[in-house]
This record gives structure tokens, C-alpha cells and sequence, in this order.
């Protein structure tokens, strides 16, 4: 039986990532990267090492690039601790160019081991708010990188890769969770989605339940008429 074409997903630890990487896992090989970028959600790595055994990811790498969250300082408030977490989208949630850098990493990965595709979660609802979740971007991206490496791939020692994702697709985050209800069952609630690192309630960690983060997964669950099992603390 030949072997499965692969896809290098980038996951999180959050909803969207591993849903997503959870319907590529019925069609794909999977090899997921997750990144220590300096983020206050440090639980969501952990997360994301659970997800890696339940989706029997061929390989998991967690790449440590903690050195951005003194380049970005006062950027935004998903790196700066000192910062408020809104509760609804402020430009403060934005990271500065964060999807090119964890895409162009994840594209070398992908070009080394021959993958097809480089995915990541972003959705149709991230679109108003976030450039780089937008589907100009990811063909922008696909193109720079297969541009990068073009004699390699004219060669016939590498392939082409494409960028997916949710919104390229026109899935919005309601769909998407749907979709990964449908492999991932209720693991689905061990996703971390929380901007902050957590509250202490009865010695666990829970969701905060404000911050936009947390109130965006709340809403996903209503829409797709899911009970939502996440415990919060707000």
C-alpha cells in the first residue's frame, strides 16, 4: 500500500489547530510543530503533546524560539504579561507576523520531508482581524516558499507545497469544531484556548472564561450545539 502524502501541521494546543489537524489526520501522514514562541499560554503546549499521541502524529516537534518574546517587548499582549487580555479583539491580541514565522519554519520542515502541505488553523472567522489568517496571505506564503526553493522542486527532489487552513477552505470556527468532534470526540475539551496560562480552581488549572480567547471557543460551541464540557472560571 503506498505510502500517504504528508502534511507538516502547525498545532497550538488550541481548538482550532487541532481540529483541523484532526480532519488532515484521516487523509494525511501527520507530522505536527508546536512553538514555545514566549506565549503566556504555556498550558497550551501541553496540550498539544496530548493531542500528538491521540492523533498518532508520525512525529512531534516542539520548537523553543522563546528569544521572539524579547524582540516583540510591548507588542501585544498574548507575549507581554503586564498587559491587560481584552475581552473582545483589540489590535493588543495581534503578534506581530506570527503565522510567517511559525509557517516559514514549519515550510522547511515540510520541504525536507517531502510534504504536500504546511496547515494551520486559522478560520473564516479570524479573517476581519487577522492578516496573517488571511487566504491571500497563505497563497502569498506558499508561493515565497516554493519560490525559495524552486530548483530543488524543478529538479524533482522535492514537491510543491501548498498552505491550508480553515479559512482557505471558507470553514468557519463553529464547522470546524464539528468537524473535529467528529474524529476527536470529547478529547476535543483537553484543547487549551485560553490567552492567560489559567486559574487555580480546586487545585486544576481552568480557562479563564474572559478573555476573547475563551469567550470566541464559548461562542464556537453554541453555534455548532455542542455542550461545552470546558470548565471556566469566569
Amino acid at each position: 500500500m503506498p505510502r500517504q502524502a504528508a502534511a507538516v501541521c502547525i498545532v497550538s494546543g488550541g481548538l482550532d489547530s487541532v481540529c483541523y489537524a484532526a480532519t488532515l489526520a484521516r487523509d494525511y501522514d501527520i507530522y505536527m510543530i508546536t512553538f514555545a514562541y514566549g506565549q503566556r499560554a504555556r498550558r497550551e503546549i501541553d496540550a498539544a503533546r496530548y493531542f500528538a499521541r491521540v492523533l498518532k502524529a508520525k512525529e512531534h516537534r516542539i520548537v523553543d524560539i522563546s528569544f521572539m518574546k524579547g524582540l516583540y517587548g510591548k507588542s501585544n499582549a498574548l507575549t507581554d504579561g503586564r498587559q491587560e487580555l481584552s475581552k473582545d479583539f483589540s489590535q493588543s491580541l495581534v503578534v506581530p507576523i506570527r503565522n510567517a514565522i511559525f509557517i516559514a519554519i514549519a515550510g522547511a520542515w515540510a520541504m525536507s520531508i517531502n510534504a504536500r502541505a504546511v496547515a494551520y488553523g486559522a478560520h473564516s472567522g479570524d479573517v476581519p482581524h487577522y492578516a496573517d489568517c488571511r487566504p491571500e496571505f497563505a497563497k502569498a506564503m506558499a508561493e515565497a516558499l516554493n519560490i525559495a526553493d524552486i530548483d530543488s522542486i524543478r529538479s524533482g527532489q522535492r514537491q510543491q507545497i501548498e498552505i491550508a487552513s480553515p479559512a482557505v477552505q471558507g470553514l468557519s470556527k463553529s464547522e470546524l469544531l464539528k468537524a473535529g468532534r467528529a474524529t476527536l470526540g470529547d478529547s476535543l475539551f483537553r484543547t487549551w484556548s485560553c490567552y492567560s496560562n489559567g486559574v487555580r480552581r480546586a487545585g486544576k488549572y481552568v480557562h479563564c472564561g474572559a478573555c476573547e480567547s475563551c469567550i470566541s471557543r464559548k461562542k464556537a460551541f453554541t453555534d455548532a450545539q455542542i455542550h461545552d464540557r470546558t470548565r471556566y472560571a469566569a
